[in-house]
């Protein structure tokens, strides 16, 4: 039986072993060794101290060192893990780029990955180019029919421009605008019908890919369905838009042709009522007429039977008025 003392010391030195091996990976450095990557046991025990996982770069290092990357170091690799990156992603795009024969340096690597591109992804897109389906893309040709056109776009990578450069939604807004450009250029929708590729051509033509993170390769046209007759549609609106101002304004008129007729009613009422005060006052004339000796009685009777023959001439000019009276 051990003492309690040899127990101690036995469990001390299992302690001390392993903070030993975890602080200074033996066996990793034996790895490394192995594999052909020099590195001393030193570097690895400092790794440690930075929080840096020796594992990961030495497992990195291996493999760029199998593929025959020179340009990779351990420095390089530890300062972009620190900054923040994926050593391991970045590694495997720059093994997929060699193999590719695609120029990809260790510092443009890294760079883009810390721009927040996958540039693994973006190195299998340079040697296998994607194909984006843009959503219906409207438009009108000069005869006023309406076209839904639908298109595939075959892009690829532009290594060069991962930084900075465009994504695909503006591949996508460019490649709308070509197709509406395009469209609405045609002098009718029969020519497009009949030469889709015209639209290819136009648009493949603008160099649309210039800022962006991707190479056009080529815009296929999958479908262009007629849409509406936005040209008749347009002067039917216009038809009753025209229509509803002459309407306003018919309207304006006869309220306007009312009021002048209420306005000469109104004056004609005034009229006859200054005449019926006029009338009021011919009685009282005569009588002062009368009292002043200015009118004879002979004349009144005169005057009366002036007043009768102009009533009767009135009554043969209106037969109308004649016989309502008559009835009255």
């Amino acid at each position: 039986m051990f003492s309690i003392f040899e127990f101690v010391m036995i469990m001390l030195l299992v302690i001390v072993l392993i903070v030993f091996f975890y602080y200074v990976p033996f066996m990793l450095w034996i790895n490394a060794q192995v594999s052909g990557v020099r590195i001393s046991l030193v570097q690895l025990f400092l790794m440690r101290i930075r929080k840096v996982p020796p594992t990961q770069i030495v497992n990195c290092l291996i493999e760029a060192h199998k593929a025959g990357l020179t340009d990779v170091k351990r420095d390089g690799l530890e300062a972009h893990y620190l900054a923040g990156g994926h050593i391991n992603r970045v590694v495997h795009a720059l093994v997929s780029a060699s193999k590719a024969n695609i120029q990809l340096p260790f510092q443009m690597a890294t760079a883009i990955d810390l721009a927040g591109r996958d540039v693994f992804e973006a190195v299998q897109m340079s040697v296998n180019p994607k194909v984006i389906d843009t959503p219906p893309v409207t438009a009108v040709a000069k005869d006023g029919i309406q076209l839904i056109a639908k298109a595939r776009v075959t892009v690829r990578a532009n290594i060069r421009q991962l930084v900075g450069g465009a994504g695909e939604d503006t591949v996508l807004a460019r490649v709308g605008e070509g197709i509406v450009s395009s469209i609405g250029s045609a002098e009718s929708h029969k020519l497009v019908l009949e030469n889709p590729d015209s639209i290819s051509k136009l648009v493949l033509s603008k160099g649309l890919d210039a800022g962006t993170a991707f190479e056009i390769l080529s815009i296929d046209i999958a479908d262009i369905d007629v849409g509406k007759n936005i040209g008749a549609q347009l002067q039917m609106d216009q038809a009753e838009a025209d229509k509803n101002i002459a309407q306003a304004k018919a309207e304006e008129r006869r309220a306007m042709a009312i009021a002048n007729e209420q306005e000469m009613k109104a004056k004609a009422q005034e009229a006859r009522a200054k005449v019926i005060e006029a009338e009021a006052l011919v009685p009282q004339a005569m009588a002062d007429a009368f009292r002043n000796g200015n009118l004879g009685i002979m004349d009144y009777y005169r005057m009366q039977n002036m007043q009768a023959d102009t009533s009767m001439r009135e009554a043969i000019a209106r037969p109308e008025a004649s016989a309502t009276q008559k009835k009255k």
